[in-house]
């Protein structure tokens, strides 16, 4: 079984090329430029220097969110695209699943935070449980969520165990997290602290034997909140009401 998997949920475009348990291609860049610019270049890298057939695919992986609205967008309409022009399904991957299986296989809870701006985080809380012989599952503690940097560190205060951070928004709120956590506590090194399409397309071949897939058609990426033009759009639309009113 042959994944093409692609993330542009932050900062960082990542796009892979998985095939029964071997990453045959990793193409990641984190570098200032918008996902429009780099995503089909690197995915064209990919399979020139692999030289595989696209109609060899047998699904398409992506990111589904919460995450960068117009990174998502990029993200989604580059999946659909190729979905409908193949005729393959698309395995949604919840952003902050996606960045945990980075560190598949630890005794720790994991902690991703993405920067949502405003004091906010995107973030979750995730472990790793044993299955037999097939490895380990990863089991979502707390859903993914929208909530200030308080909110999910003293979360983390009530854990039974250590925990690991990862992602942008860890430099964001270093200082926080030394300031506000009570339990051990560490950092995921560089190699594994940021999305990686490798890992989204290992956790996706899991979903794909759970049937956790969607048509090109039905699939659509979840942004957790509004984007910042729709929140300043509605806080005028109530402040012109409140006017209004009096």
């Amino acid at each position: 079984m042959k994944i093409l998997a692609i993330d542009s949920s932050g900062l960082t475009a990542s796009v892979a090329l998985w095939e029964d348990d071997l990453t045959l291609a990793e193409f990641l860049i984190h570098a200032k430029k918008t996902h429009s610019q780099t995503l089909l270049p690197m995915l064209e890298a990919v399979r020139e220097k692999t030289e595989f057939d696209m109609e060899e695919i047998d699904a398409i992986a992506v990111t589904s969110g919460p995450g960068s609205f117009t990174g998502l967008r990029i993200g989604s309409a580059t999946a659909k695209g190729f979905g409908f022009a193949l005729d393959r399904p698309i395995i949604p991957v919840p952003t902050l699943e996606g960045l945990s299986y980075n560190l598949y296989g630890t005794d720790q809870i994991v902690c991703p935070l993405m920067d949502a701006r405003r004091n906010q985080v995107y973030t979750g809380l995730y472990e790793f449980v044993r299955n037999g012989v097939k490895g380990y599952d990863i089991n979502v503690i707390k859903e993914q969520c929208a909530v200030p940097i308080e909110e999910i560190l003293d979360c983390c205060n009530k854990l039974d165990r250590g925990v690991i951070f990862l992602g942008d928004g860890v430099p964001v709120f270093r200082e926080q997290i030394a300031g506000r956590v009570k339990i051990p506590y560490s950092f995921a090194p560089a190699h594994m602290n940021r999305q990686r399409a490798a890992a989204v397309a290992a956790l996706a071949a899991k979903y794909y034997e759970q049937g956790k897939m969607q048509s090109a058609a039905e699939y659509a990426p979840g942004y957790l909140r509004l984007s910042q033009a729709e929140r300043e759009r509605k806080e005028k639309e109530e402040a012109n009401a409140a006017k209004r009113a009096d």
